[in-house]
């Protein structure tokens, strides 16, 4: 019998997070309207603060949670890795209730992107919990 692998999981719901973040995360009817993703690019009346924001902080954590899923998925390393895809899991959905919180205020409403993002990175929480028990309770790493 083969044993399920999470982690697999895990790198699934980070890559889809990586691809939304390029996906319309906010969008305002205001002057003609506009949209904006979480990466910072902007298209219409809408625009963010230039500089290193949250939504760059996101894509960059979702790139790193990706190496630990597919590290927990290939089994090298299976508790540090977990410990880790759950914390940055974890980080990636406080920036994104962060992002929220800072940039959805009327007449700026969130996008579908902004949902996507979020339903993944709470997903890969959900799926590095059970890695982290699955590894607990399996035997570790090799």
């Amino acid at each position: 019998m083969t044993r399920r692998r999470p982690g697999w999981l895990v790198a699934l719901f980070a890559a889809t997070v990586s691809l939304s973040a390029w996906l319309p995360w906010l969008t305002t009817g205001v002057n003609g309207g506009g949209w904006a993703n979480a990466i910072g690019g902007s298209i219409g009346s809408l625009h963010l603060p230039p500089g290193f924001g949250p939504g760059q902080l996101i894509l960059l954590l979702s790139s790193i949670l990706l190496v630990a899923g597919a590290m927990i998925g290939r089994g090298l390393s299976t508790r540090p890795a977990s410990v880790a895809a759950l914390t940055i899991s974890l980080l990636v959905v406080a920036l994104t209730v962060w992002y929220y919180d800072v940039n959805v205020k009327p007449p700026v409403s969130a996008a579908y992107g902004l949902y996507v993002g979020g339903a993944a990175a709470a997903a890969a929480v959900l799926c590095s919990v059970w890695a982290l028990a699955s590894s607990l309770r399996g035997g570790g790493s090799r």
